[in-house]
């Protein structure tokens, strides 16, 4: 291994101390659970030894390991994004149009007396709006659809399968639908980066 690689991997040992001290893992227990001395991982976190690069992986996976241990896995319900816009089969398209545009999404559900009857696309809005008749059509005419539901409480891993079938998964929460889900969400989510796009009134 190169004195390079090593330098590298040093640096990441530069918050080691402050991470440990926050996951409440002591100076002994480090030590033990890579193999070395109290007096070597003290030295080591005080910069006076510069450890080998087998070293510095085993104590950024244990490390890891009791960071993943404390965080509670990522959920639906925090990758969703609300308050849920839906359209009506019987709203214009030239309406369902103006609200993907204002929201900036790009499918919305189709909720009918509470029930998902389906979706609607940007794909079907380009179809319907390419001919004059279907300006003039409604959502019921240019439906497509609908999306996987998943309560609030489900593991945010397992919607990725989903994303890679469905444009997007709806939330719910206690049997009301709550939210959406779609590919950027749940990259944002993944990456912890706050949801801030905000949808408009007026839907449904």
């Amino acid at each position: 291994m190169s004195s390079v690689s090593v330098r590298r991997g040093v640096q990441t040992l530069a918050e080691m101390r402050k991470r440990r001290l926050s996951l409440g893992i002591s100076l002994g227990e480090l030590a033990r659970a890579v193999g070395r001395s109290d007096a070597t991982v003290s030295r080591i976190e005080r910069g006076r030894i510069r450890p080998s690069y087998d070293l510095v992986q085993k104590i950024v996976a244990f490390l890891d390991e009791r960071e993943g241990e404390r965080t509670p896995p990522l959920t639906a319900s925090e990758v969703r994004h609300g308050p849920l816009v839906t359209v009506a089969p019987t709203l214009y398209l030239s309406e369902a149009f103006r609200l993907m545009e204002r929201g900036g999404f790009s499918q919305l559900p189709v909720v009918e007396e509470d029930r998902v009857v389906g979706s609607l696309s940007e794909s079907a809005l380009l179809r319907a709006l390419a001919s004059p008749a279907g300006r003039r059509g409604r959502v019921r005419e240019y439906i497509e659809p609908g999306y996987p539901i998943v309560d609030v409480s489900c593991p945010a891993d397992l919607l990725t399968g989903l994303l890679t079938r469905y444009p997007a998964v709806l939330v719910s929460e206690r049997g009301a639908l709550s939210g959406i889900v779609t590919k950027t969400d749940l990259i944002r989510g993944l990456r912890g980066m706050p949801l801030r796009r905000e949808a408009p009134t007026g839907a449904g």
